[in-house]
């Protein structure tokens, strides 16, 4: 899938999808403004907001946060974001955080014990149907015992489900 190639070796991974009555052009608007200061994550805003995320999610598609290129950021709070690895149009968006660098390069700087990648997928199936695919990848940094994985891992569960759910009743909306 879009985004192994920059965790090739990765011992965890999360994969976890929905199918959206409706063509991925229409999918694609709410990927492509996720954030922080921008269409939220369309998740459990009061919860990511306890921790001081900021993070309030749409039921609107902004023209202003359509256009997203390789380097961009995705904030998931005010002094937190992710970059953008690689992105396609209506196809995929892939995270990885701190500044970009080549796939298989050197895992985060600082004292961050691991690395990752989440990638957004938009596969057509028959008809107007998509099938939105969520992958996380992690891999502990090379002398780090990659503590916190599991926790970031399980919370990742949780909101990546009811994010699933939010990006489908919104692509589903009638006016959409």
């Amino acid at each position: 899938m879009p985004g192994d190639e920059f965790l090739p070796h990765a011992p965890q991974v999360a994969t976890r999808a929905i199918t959206i009555d409706a063509p991925p052009n229409q999918v694609w608007p709410w990927i492509a403004q996720l954030g922080q200061g921008r269409g939220g994550l369309y998740s459990y805003d009061w919860l990511e907001n306890l921790v001081g995320c900021d993070i309030h999610s749409v039921d609107r598609i902004e023209p202003e946060w359509q256009t997203l290129a390789v380097g961009d950021e995705v904030r998931l709070h005010p002094k937190s974001a992710l970059t953008v690895a690689a992105v396609e149009s209506a196809k995929c968006l892939v995270l990885r955080p701190g500044p970009l660098r080549e796939p298989t390069a050197e895992s985060m700087p600082g004292d961050v014990p691991f690395d990752f990648t989440w990638a957004f997928v938009l596969r057509q199936h028959p008809g107007r149907q998509t099938r939105l695919v969520v992958r996380e990848r992690y891999e502990p940094r090379v002398g780090k015992s990659g503590s916190g994985i599991e926790v970031l891992a399980a919370v990742g569960a949780v909101m990546g489900i009811k994010m699933l759910r939010g990006i489908k009743e919104r692509a589903e909306a009638p006016s959409n």
